[in-house]
């Protein structure tokens, strides 16, 4: 299919998102082979200027660095990582990750808007993780982001899509790609979400602690392949009630 995806200027054929922040850096070569993975999260801290093992060493060529800024607890830190990770040659493409509760580890929404803002006024294509709320939504839309990125579920849970009702929301509010972030744990979880007509889905938990991350790296790919193509197509009807034949149960009986 001729299905390409927007985002921040660019085209990718790929809707999967694949993070790397939980994988020993040999195995993210694999998996985003195997995923066929166009972009990929980072983290600045292994991004390393200079000594130690360098992230960017491992992921394939050809590949969008989506660096975000996890670990900023303010939009100034926030907007400070995304300016260093730029310096460093990861391009313009940043994820803000803003997050002060340690327990749950839920996005601060406020700040998020705030980072977007600044760094969206800088050229970045801005994908920020948020809370799915509408008004934060369209308050990011009018400060320049390039999409939203939901949380499913909290980060690192892989209990799927537990704020559904909210996302769909979003998803018929919203003009800016809706890619779902965080708590997707099953490939059938990642294929509803592109049934509901999200433009992407992000994954790196429930690949990483797979038995074989990069075969299950391979089963999200079709999964989002496969919610895709069955939103283009339009699912059928739902009856409310009873049910219906799908072929005519007398007419056999008629000469």
């Amino acid at each position: 299919m001729d299905d390409l995806f927007q985002l921040g200027g660019k085209s990718f054929r790929s809707r999967f998102i694949l993070g790397s922040g939980k994988f020993s850096l040999p195995l993210i070569q694999a998996v985003a082979e195997h995923g066929g993975a166009e972009i990929i999260t980072l983290a600045l801290r292994r991004a390393n200027a200079g000594g130690g093992e360098n992230i960017l060493d491992f992921i394939p060529e050809g590949i969008t660095l989506l660096p975000n800024t996890s670990g900023a607890r303010t939009a100034g830190e926030a907007v400070r990582v995304a300016r260093l990770a730029r310096a460093l040659g990861c391009g313009d493409f940043v994820k803000v990750e803003i997050i002060r509760d340690t327990k749950y580890l839920l996005p601060e929404n406020a700040e998020t808007v705030k980072a977007c803002e600044i760094l969206a006024a800088e050229g970045f294509a801005v994908l920020p993780y948020v809370y799915p709320d509408l008004a934060t939504a369209r308050a990011l839309a009018k400060a320049g982001a390039a999409a939203v990125m939901p949380l499913g579920a909290p980060i690192g849970s892989n209990k799927g899509l537990l704020t559904r009702d909210f996302i769909e929301i979003l998803l018929r509010e919203m003009e800016l790609p809706v890619i779902v972030d965080a708590g997707i744990g099953r490939p059938s979880q990642a294929c509803e979400a592109m049934e509901m007509g999200c433009a992407a889905v992000m994954a790196n938990t429930a690949i990483a602690t797979a038995g074989d991350a990069a075969e299950m790296a391979a089963a999200f790919r079709l999964a989002i392949e496969a919610g895709r193509r069955a939103y283009l197509a339009g699912p059928g009807r739902v009856l409310e009630r009873g049910g219906e034949a799908s072929s005519p149960l007398t007419g056999f009986l008629e000469d």
